[in-house]
């Protein structure tokens, strides 16, 4: 048996690949209560999930922009899974109490998940554009050139309607020459053509299967959405939230905006 090699002139390969110094010395609590690094470790992951969802989602729309829907739904299933770890991770904060929460939550001051620009650009990918949720970051002006052209760049779903029109669905032209960084709304013509996918096609079938995995990742981000509401709800109730929100009030808002809305009004109709 071959033992792993030990010796090594500097840092461990791992090490430099990884980045492990950077990664650990980004944990910096500005308290002593001891469930303040849990909170800081569950929100820097997620940001980097958020990011890494970014890169897929791009990464989708261009495969969708080329045809090649076999390996844009490959791709979302893979943002699915990003998604299982993410609603997985508001479980590091379940038992998170009020008092616990209040013992750190000043040291935060107005910052809020809310003023998250990845995140951000995941909504605007998935279809859920608003300018005014980029003027948050008017201050930082590279970050809000990036979400401005986020804003007014085709969505995900925007990619879909358009790969359905190529494939000879009905997609009404005010549909596919809409301002893209216009809230989206939903269409009775596309509606119908997401019954025609289902109806006439079945598992195999590549339209199929990409109406499946986006139905897929609509509802995991919908949990996130929802494990989001819960876990503010057990550790502050109905406060104000620390970014100047109605804190739950405003999630549970957030929550009636459906991603991809006629995939789900489809299945009433069929």
């Amino acid at each position: 048996m071959r033992s792993p090699t030990v010796d090594f002139a500097h840092r461990t390969p791992y090490d430099e690949y990884v980045g492990t110094d950077v990664l650990h010395a980004l944990l910096r609590p500005r308290t002593d209560v001891p469930e303040e690094p849990a909170f800081l470790v569950t929100t820097q992951v997620m940001e980097l999930y958020f990011g890494l969802m970014r890169t897929e989602l791009r990464l989708a729309v261009r495969r969708l922009d080329e045809d090649d829907v076999v390996a844009a739904t490959a791709v979302l299933r893979r943002v699915t899974r990003y998604l299982d770890v993410l609603n997985a991770a508001w479980s590091a904060l379940g038992a998170l109490t009020p008092i616990q929460f209040n013992a750190f939550r000043e040291s935060f001051g107005e910052a809020s998940g809310f003023q998250s620009a990845m995140y951000r650009h995941v909504e605007f990918l998935l279809g859920n554009k608003s300018e005014p949720l980029t003027r948050p970051h008017r201050g930082s002006p590279e970050t809000h050139r990036e979400l401005l052209e986020a804003l007014r760049t085709p969505s995900l779903y925007d990619a879909v309607l358009a790969l359905l029109s190529r494939r000879g669905h009905p997609i009404p032209a005010g549909t596919l020459a809409r301002d893209p960084a216009e809230p989206y709304a939903p269409s009775p013509a596309v509606e119908a053509a997401w019954v025609r996918v289902y109806t006439e096609h079945g598992p195999g079938d590549d339209l199929w299967e990409l109406a499946e995995t986006l139905t897929d990742v609509a509802e995991r981000f919908a949990e996130w959405r929802y494990r989001h509401l819960m876990s503010v709800r057990r550790t502050m109730g109905a406060k104000i939230g620390s970014g100047g929100s109605s804190g739950a009030s405003w999630l549970e808002r957030s929550m009636t905006r459906d991603v991809f809305p006629e995939l789900w009004s489809a299945r009433t109709a069929m």
